[in-house]
């Protein structure tokens, strides 16, 4: 290297030196030190000015609550909320001591300490604000005190910050004990209940002088979720949660001293009473008012914000179809019942959702006899049963995946298979043998026939040739909630749970075509501050137009000629299907026009209790099938929704009617000439879709010696114990029991 190029790379080292030098020089921990206390006092001293600057306001002014408002689609009043306030303010001296502390040991541990905030809650509730997910983040009892009576419910930063300059003055100026006295008076524990008097007649019928430590550790923890808590509706995860909280909440007092661990022992959780129904939402409006608040709590408006008041709720209730259902339930099935005094008519449940097929928008919804006389929704409710209207989803997902009988034949509507009752299924590690409705046996049948009548023994076979496992992803994706949904056999008789609601999706969603329906009440939210539109479901293809057509050309079968015929008049064209659970515990009518699908259902329910009972001898008729109320039902009230009829056809394409097998030999053949039961079916006559074939009296059960079935099986057999732990259904269905799962 020259002396040249040396300089020239002492030169270069030294610049680096200088830099490498500037650098630590700039960073010395001396002014890193200096920049953060600056920054600390400029945070303090701004913290400072706005604790000088902020005064504690007023508390709310009561005057300035207003009602909300529910309306119609057509913006025709339907009911107003009460514009007062449910409260009654009692002094803490009313309240026990015992229940006084669940609300420290559930809500605030140290709040007998603290100064009234908790800066690490506060950061996290100003971190999960700033990243949008709202109101949540750790609070003392001070600041949700002040949040209630001094504040409002936004989910701002502005407002978190002023509520905890609030709270610190809030804390220096009154007493622990006026503070909690505010808190417990102030809050919202739910069913309309605002402060501690209301929540305990609201949820035990007591005063709050009167209640024990396991209601008061209840009502404490409704404060952390009041709607999803509420154990009259809440879900199985709900309840679990509030029973966890519960315990939590007795748990921490056994910790602060407050119970001892004897006593913690003794506490049962403490079961709340029913809810009674608000004045004003007698017959159908509180059950239409109830549908409405539960849609609005999943798009953010809770019932802290419908307390504020000021709201225009919109429904897509149609009021004159909704007017229409009601006096065709009255007309066809109430006018009939002897309520007081007969047994059977008195345990009558009548639940319906009628559905606009493109849209989801629900046009009528019929919940019970009157909201005030039965509180649950009989159109939303999961705990019955869709029995056989089940079956035309085990026909879709055999379309969907181009399933094939045990003899290999594509399933389709003129697919033959064996309807003998009793017959056990072929291919399953899960024994199963149903027995048909009045255990008739129905020979070879087609799938078309077997729709039509409702054949336990030919959807039996089905479902495994298709696996349970496919068909029940057909149903999710078709809109069937995944409720006591085991892959066995036995669903293919629609052993799950299921609303009207849900089904009127599923149906909505045939009748579209294959592409997916999910039924909605709320239309707008509007309020003086923001207006909320319910964001549109996404109307994907779940299942293909051909699957869902080749159904829906079953089902006008069904109506035509089949178990649904009470639905069938030439003013409209229908698609349905009939459907009665095990024990007749429920009966069902699934139907749709192409222009309006609607699911009608009754459920035998106890009066005492809400027990499951047998709906068999309504109105003196003998078996309530869902061919005889809820058709008729649906038929009245479709008739009247359509204006009296419609002249709209279903554009049906691709209707796949499968493959049969191929016809005998003449070799085959008897000499003799075959009897009248020994001719071939309409189902079997190539010229004949089923679809247009009437309804005719099964063979017997012997096959036809003509025909070849594309299974096997005997046409007797025992009937067959199920494995340890299978359940095919209601308790103590027997697997060949099934004689009232069906038509």
């Amino acid at each position: 290297m020259g002396r040249a190029d040396a300089r020239r790379a002492r030169a270069q080292e030294s610049r680096r030196a200088a830099k490498s030098g500037g650098i630590r020089r700039l960073f010395t921990w001396k002014k890193l030190l200096g920049t953060f206390l600056g920054i600390v006092l400029l945070g303090m001293g701004a913290f400072l000015a706005l604790y000088l600057y902020v005064p504690v306001p007023a508390p709310n002014a009561m005057a300035e609550r207003q009602s909300n408002v529910y309306q119609y689609s057509d913006g025709t009043v339907l009911a107003r909320s009460n514009s007062g306030v449910n409260r009654q303010i009692v002094d803490l001296a009313q309240v026990p001591k015992e229940v006084q502390h669940t609300f420290v040991a559930a809500e605030n541990k140290t709040f007998y300490e603290d100064d009234g905030i908790d800066l690490k809650g506060t950061t996290r509730g100003l971190i999960n604000t700033l990243s949008g997910k709202g109101k949540q983040g750790g609070s003392t009892i001070t600041q949700q005190y002040v949040k209630n009576y001094y504040l409002t419910q936004d989910p701002t930063i502005s407002r978190k910050l002023r509520e905890l300059v609030i709270s610190l003055k809030v804390d220096q100026n009154q007493s622990k004990s006026q503070i909690l006295a505010g808190y417990i008076n102030t809050a919202y524990y739910g069913r309309g209940a605002s402060g501690i008097q209301a929540a305990a007649q609201a949820y035990y019928g007591v005063d709050a002088k009167d209640l024990n430590v396991s209601q008061g550790a209840y009502l404490a923890s409704l404060l952390q979720a009041p709607s999803q808590y509420d154990w009259a509706t809440a879900t199985d995860t709900g309840k679990r949660l509030v029973k966890d909280r519960w315990s939590y909440t007795l748990k921490n007092m056994v910790e602060m001293g407050w119970l001892s661990e004897t006593d913690r022992a003794k506490q049962e959780f403490p079961v709340p009473q029913k809810p009674k129904p608000a004045k004003g939402m007698e017959g159908q409006t509180g059950y239409l008012v109830e549908a409405v608040n539960k849609e609005l709590d999943k798009q953010g408006i809770s019932a802290e914000d419908r307390e504020a008041g000021g709201w225009t709720f919109t429904l897509t209730i149609d009021k004159k179809r909704q007017q229409q259902l009601e006096k065709s339930v009255d007309k066809e099935l109430e006018s009939q019942l002897d309520r007081e005094g007969n047994k059977i008519d008195a345990t009558v449940q009548a639940g319906a959702t009628s559905v606009d097929p493109k849209t989801g928008k629900v046009l009528a919804m019929y919940g019970g006899e009157d909201y005030v006389k039965h509180y649950v929704n009989n159109a939303t409710r999961q705990d019955y049963q869709p029995a056989s209207t089940f079956k035309p989803l085990v026909l879709a997902a055999a379309l969907e995946n181009d399933s094939k009988t045990q003899d290999g034949n594509l399933i389709g509507l003129n697919t033959v298979y064996d309807g003998t009752s009793k017959r056990p299924v072929v291919g399953s590690e899960t024994p199963f043998n149903p027995q048909n409705e009045d255990n008739r046996s129905y020979g070879p049948i087609s799938v078309q026939r077997a729709m039509n009548s409702s054949v336990n023994s030919v959807f039996a076979q089905m479902i495994v040739d298709v696996t349970p496992a496919a068909t029940k992803r057909t149903a999710l994706a078709l809109g069937v909630p995944d409720k006591n949904f085991p892959e066995r056999p036995a669903v293919t008789l629609g052993t799950m749970n299921a609303s009207t609601w849900d089904m009127a999706g599923v149906y909505a969603t045939l009748d579209n075509h294959g592409r997916k329906v999910t039924p909605h009440i709320l239309q707008s939210a509007e309020h003086r501050d923001r207006t909320v539109k319910p964001e549109a479901a996404k109307k994907e293809q779940v299942i293909s137009r051909a699957s869902a057509d080749t159904v829906t050309s079953a089902l006008t079968g069904v109506v035509k000629s089949g178990s649904g015929s009470a639905a069938s008049t030439s003013a409209y064209q229908a698609a349905g299907k009939t459907g009665t659970s095990e024990e007749n515990k429920s009966a069902w009518f699934a139907g749709y026009t192409p222009e309006l699908t609607t699911v009608v259902a009754l459920f035998g329910e106890s009066p005492k209790g809400g027990r499951q009972v047998s709906l068999t001898g309504t109105a003196n008729s003998g078996r309530a099938n869902g061919g005889g109320f809820p058709a008729r039902i649906w038929a009245d009230y479709t008739l009247g929704a359509l204006g009296g009829g419609s002249d709209a056809r279903f554009d049906l394409q691709d209707v796949e009617r499968g493959e049969v097998p191929p016809p005998p030999t003449p070799s085959e053949t008897p000499s003799e000439e075959p009897t009248p039961s020994e001719k071939p079916t309409p189902s079997q006559t190539p010229s004949k879709t089923p679809s247009e074939t009437p309804s005719e009296t099964p063979p017997t059960t012997s096959a036809p010696p003509t025909i070849t079935p594309p299974t096997v099986p005997p046409t007797k057999s025992p009937e067959l114990p199920p494995p340890p732990g299978e359940s095919d259904g209601q308790p103590g269905e027997r697997p060949g029991g099934g004689g009232l799962l069906g038509q």
